[in-house]
C-alpha cells in the first residue's frame, strides 16, 4: 500500500466524489470546532458525531451495537456532555499542534456513557480536523498495510493504541504535506483497495 502525497491526494478526491456522506461531513468539518469552542450548541450537535462514527459504515456496522451506543450517549446528562467537550477543547485546542494533550482529551470524552476511545477520536477529528484522524478498523488497517503500524487493529482500541495510531498519522501528514482531514478520507477510501481478508 502506497501512501505517497499523490496517492493520498488522489484517494481523498475519490472519497469526495464517491462517499455519500462527504457533503455533510465537509460541512461539519467547517463548523464543529467553532461551534464547540463557543457556548451555543445543543445535544444534537454532540449526538451527530456519535451517530456519524457508526453510520458512516452505511449499514455495515452491527445495528444493535450502534443503537446501544447511541442510546447510551443520549442518556448522558447534557451538562456532563458540555463538561466533556469543554475538557477536550481545552486539552487539544481548536487549532491544536504538537503540544496537544491527547490523553486529557480522551479522558474527558470517555467519561461519557457510549463513548470509548474510538468514538472519542471521532470527536477529536471534528474538534481539530486538520490535526486528528478518527481511529477505526479501516483507517488502522490501511496504515498497517502501508507499513506505518505493525499490529492488527486492537478491538477496542485503548488510549495507548490511539497514541500510536496518531503518531503514525502524524508521520504520514508530515511526509506528504496533507492535513489530517485529507488523510482520513484517503485512508477510508484506500481500504476498498486492499486485498480481501486484509485486517
Amino acid at each position: 500500500m502506497d501512501l505517497s502525497e499523490s496517492t493520498v491526494r488522489d484517494r481523498a478526491r475519490a472519497y469526495a466524489a464517491a462517499e455519500p456522506l462527504y457533503d455533510v461531513e465537509r460541512q461539519h468539518v467547517e463548523t464543529v470546532a467553532k461551534t464547540f469552542a463557543g457556548d451555543e450548541y445543543g445535544r444534537r450537535d454532540a449526538q451527530w458525531i456519535v451517530r456519524w462514527y457508526f453510520r458512516r459504515y452505511l449499514g455495515e456496522y452491527p445495528d444493535r451495537e450502534r443503537r446501544e451506543r447511541e442510546e447510551a450517549f443520549r442518556d448522558n446528562e447534557f451538562d456532563d456532555v458540555i463538561d466533556a467537550i469543554d475538557g477536550a477543547v481545552d486539552a487539544v485546542g481548536v487549532n491544536s499542534d504538537d503540544s496537544a494533550n491527547v490523553a486529557d482529551a480522551l479522558d474527558a470524552l470517555t467519561a461519557l456513557d457510549g463513548v470509548d476511545v474510538a468514538v472519542a477520536s471521532g470527536f477529536l477529528q471534528f474538534l481539530a480536523p486538520s490535526r486528528f484522524v478518527a481511529i477505526d478498523r479501516r483507517t488502522w488497517t490501511v496504515l498497517a498495510a502501508a507499513g506505518e503500524l505493525d499490529d492488527p487493529y486492537p478491538d477496542p482500541p485503548s488510549a495507548a493504541d490511539y497514541r500510536r495510531f496518531d503518531d503514525a498519522c502524524r508521520a504520514v501528514t508530515d511526509r506528504t504535506g496533507v492535513d489530517a482531514w485529507t488523510l482520513y478520507r484517503a485512508l477510508w477510501r484506500s481500504f476498498e483497495e486492499l486485498p480481501a481478508g486484509t485486517s
